[in-house]
């Protein structure tokens, strides 16, 4: 377990398309992406009775931590648990496996049975939902366009058509009705790294235009939503 450097910005579909064309020069993408380049992540987040990890997100609290249940292309074939806890700056996700069953309890808010010693994320998980009452509270759907370079650990994310869903009893269907988040044409990138991120991407990169945010797409998707947080 390491944690890693990671910053986000608000980036225009204009601004994607200038930055894809630098990067396909020098970072290759993911060799899990699609033939248009691209996947789609599906989560489902957990929040206490009282929110807390949205006001700790707005609020800027370090350390604080969001649970997450994640599916890729709407394929429940591998489900994954995480827990992507921020600290001082730096982030750190520890993830588990689970099967169909312990997801679709927790999406029932039920405890789920038969877990492993390998599930500790779990466990945590089942803990907070007894203390602190965690629930579903919402999807958060996106096209991401990522870019691995191996030196530094490097990750480039598009991350686009950000939208959400309250719809969390359809979480594992193929499709989910959503509605998007940010206006048309905007979008998040995400840079993410180890130790260092090298000079020649930190320059390919560089465009002047670009508008940090510190705002997760949780909070982006709960602030935003109708039937959300406000």
């Amino acid at each position: 377990m390491k944690y890693r450097h990671e910053f986000k910005y608000f980036i225009s579909a204009q601004e994607i398309a200038v930055l894809k064309t630098r990067l396909s020069a020098i970072v290759p993408l993911d060799s899990h992406v699609g033939p248009d380049g691209r996947y789609t992540i599906r989560s489902l987040y957990f929040d206490s009775i009282t929110d807390r990890c949205f006001w700790e997100n707005e609020g800027g609290s370090d350390p604080r931590e969001k649970f997450r249940i994640r599916i890729y292309n709407g394929s429940p074939a591998r489900i994954a648990l995480e827990c992507k806890r921020k600290e001082h700056g730096k982030t750190l996700k520890t993830s588990c496996t689970i099967n169909r069953d312990q997801c679709e309890s927790l999406m029932r808010g039920e405890l789920p049975g038969d877990v492993s010693e390998s599930q500790d994320v779990l466990r945590k998980l089942m803990t907070l939902m007894q203390t602190e009452l965690f629930r579903p509270k919402i999807i958060v759907e996106y096209d991401r366009i990522p870019y691995v370079y191996r030196l530094g650990n490097v990750r480039i994310t598009f991350d686009t058509n950000i939208r959400s869903s309250t719809q969390l009893s359809q979480f594992l269907e193929k499709d989910v009705p959503t509605r998007p988040i940010l206006q048309s044409g905007e979008h998040l990138l995400e840079v993410k790294y180890d130790e260092f991120l090298p000079d020649y991407i930190k320059n390919v990169l560089e465009l002047g235009t670009l508008s940090q945010t510190a705002f997760s797409k949780y909070y982006l998707c709960r602030k935003f939503n109708t039937g959300g947080i406000l």
